[in-house]
């Protein structure tokens, strides 16, 4: 049976996971009667929840007498490294591009990444059935894509599939008259997909790209066979990074076959596959013929620019929620999550109590909050900050490529908020309804910005990112918050009768008859300085009959913050107390003593 291996890449919410579904139901992988979920491939329930792949994964399907084999990709611009390793693996890419959107920043950081690798690419114009879908001028974008990103000859002679994901529809067709099912574009894998370029012949090499962890036999490697056949029992090495050898027996291999993991008895050269029997095994690794010496190229990934300090909950109320809250169950956590994103770097502080986590973007590392969080664990985390570099002496910040798409209306609107950030505008393209911007602005320009743009856009607007290069760092403060905030003067449960009296004073995000504690942040100030407030005053009971009417007191609806509104409100000073049951907003120094004396200490250290 030969072996065609690709890869299915876009920008978030072009349809990829949606397609893949499709392409199993019409294999003979899965039964008439067997069910068959939407969206399938996602499988972690954050993933479900928001609708966006997270972790690449992996499956295959039988079509004819082929063998596919399926790499399911994030879109999301903070997953690039997944995208990155996995096209270690693949001889052939179907690059999706939405009829209606067309190409977005991700478009053109996955295609880079694919034309880097000399991979054969398929274009697939999906989402043709959506209302407004413009397939040719889509295509126009494409190939002004490719040209931009320096193609050559062969791999601009890409064939073009017409396709609509949701109804699993494919046509060569543009006017899509003739589509009745997914056969055109199994066809063309089939036909202008490459077959691996790997032999049986020689000693083995084997390297894992992803991570995956069964709780039966533990830590696994999924990657291709480079070289070689793979076979259960067998004693091999495993090169690391470093240099240093460890020997092994194979107590496992699996393959990915429709929505469940096979066990195999081998594995050819090409295929890709899951080995169990080396508990820490890494990604990049090789894995060899015990006596061979010879290793496979690292996985270059690009480094990440955005990092947060994680920190052990210190607050009044640590300990109560959570079940794992001790500086050593987190530290565990943290490496746990590092041996399976290579895209993720942790510097824990020696001694202490904290950890200095990077990523490639908030939604990466509010991803590994949320997921940290629904297992049980309790901890603090500050604002995100970029990371910056020193070359030649000056200091250089990462720039990301901004694009907005937003009705007519609201372009002034936009374009103020983005200039307030030091955005650069580069294009604009104004349609009869819609306008799409494109500028370049610092990345800590993007922290905070997405509640204040959904805010401008009534919720209309669509904004994309993409990591540019590094410049110059500009010495302006990008991206703080504009208001104060209002913070508790005591411990306690808060009354409507004092919230009541302080309404007037901004907005609340909490209501009556909840804990709260001395510097916990309970609102935002209408003003530019932060206020502290008394939110736990009760009504002084007397047997004296009030003058005026007794009233109930009804309060105004709360603000919900959710992680990532809280991350994109706090600043410098404060820190996100996470629980499983809370999400909790805090001054770094509880006590209005402690902060005067900081900003003492600060102020003479500046002078």
């Amino acid at each position: 049976m030969e072996i065609r291996n690709v890869a299915i890449i876009a920008h978030v919410d072009h349809g990829k996971t949606t397609l893949v579904d499709k392409l199993l139901q019409q294999s003979e992988i899965l039964r008439e009667n067997q069910f068959h979920q939407d969206r399938s491939m996602d499988s972690n329930d954050i993933e479900r929840e928001r609708g966006i792949t997270i972790l690449a994964k992996a499956t295959s399907l039988i079509y004819g007498d082929y063998r596919i084999n399926i790499m399911d990709t994030p879109g999301h611009a903070d997953f690039g490294g997944e995208v990155e390793r996995i096209m270690k693996l693949v001889d052939g890419v179907l690059l999706l591009v939405d009829a209606k959107d067309g190409v977005m920043p991700q478009t053109k950081f996955v295609l880079r990444k694919a034309l880097e690798e000399k991979l054969k690419p398929i274009v697939v114009i999906n989402k043709i059935d959506r209302p407004f879908a413009d397939a040719r001028k889509t295509v126009n974008q494409v190939f002004d894509l490719f040209i931009d990103l320096g193609a050559n000859e062969e791999q601009l002679e890409f064939p073009i599939i017409y396709a609509s994901g949701l109804l699993g529809l494919s046509s060569f067709n543009v006017d899509f008259n003739d589509a009745f099912n997914m056969k055109p574009l199994l066809d063309t894998i089939v036909n202008h997909v490459p077959k691996p370029n790997a032999s049986n012949e020689g000693t083995l090499q084997f390297q894992p790209a992803l991570i995956d962890y069964n709780e039966y036999v533990g830590r696994m490697g999924i990657g291709k066979v480079f070289r070689g056949t793979l076979k259960v029992n067998e004693y091999v090495s495993c090169i690391r990074k470093d240099g240093t050898i460890e020997n092994f027996r194979i107590q496992k291999l699996f393959r990915y076959v429709g929505l469940n993991k096979i066990e195999t008895e081998s594995a050819e050269a090409g295929d890709i596959v899951a080995i169990a029997g080396l508990s820490d095994i890494h990604v990049g690794d090789t894995v060899t013929a015990v006596g061979s010496t010879e290793a496979l190229p690292l996985l270059h990934i690009d480094e990440p620019t955005v990092q947060m300090m994680f920190l052990t909950n210190n607050s009044p109320f640590s300990g109560k929620e959570g079940k794992f809250v001790t500086a050593s169950k987190i530290d565990e956590r943290l490496y746990k999550e590092v041996q399976k994103d290579v895209s993720l770097k942790v510097d824990r502080s020696g001694g202490s109590e904290s950890w200095m986590v990077s990523g490639r973007g908030e939604l990466h590392l509010g991803i590994l909050i949320e997921s940290m969080r629904r297992e049980g664990f309790e901890f603090q985390v500050s604002r995100p900050k970029v990371i910056l570099k020193e070359i030649d002496g000056k200091m250089f910040e990462p720039y990301e490529e901004v694009q907005v798409d937003t009705p007519n209306d609201y372009v002034g609107s936009v374009m103020e908020l983005l200039g307030n950030r030091r955005g650069d505008v580069i294009k604009m393209d104004q349609g009869i309804n819609e306008t799409r911007l494109i500028y370049h602005m610092p990345s800590r320009g993007l922290i905070g910005l997405m509640t204040q743009f959904l805010t401008v856009t009534k919720g209309y607007g669509i904004i994309s990112h993409i990591f540019l290069d590094y410049r110059p760092m500009i010495n302006y403060a990008v991206g703080n918050r504009e208001n104060g905030a209002l913070i508790s003067l005591k411990e306690g449960m808060t009354t409507a009768y004092a919230m009541g009296y302080l309404e007037d004073r901004g907005m609340f995000f909490l209501g009556a008859r909840v804990n709260v504690y001395e510097g916990m942040i309970v609102g935002i100030h209408n003003k530019d300085n932060d206020l502290v407030i008394n939110v736990v005053e009760e009504k002084k009971l007397t047997n004296m009959r009030s003058a005026g009417k007794d009233s109930t007191t009804v309060l105004k609806r709360p603000i919900e913050m959710s992680l990532e509104a809280c991350m994109d409100f706090i600043n410098d000073d404060e820190l996100i107390e996470i629980t499983p049951k809370s999400i909790r907003l805090r001054k770094k120094y509880l006590t209005a003593q402690e902060r005067k004396r900081q900003f003492v200490k600060e102020n003479m250290e500046q002078n």
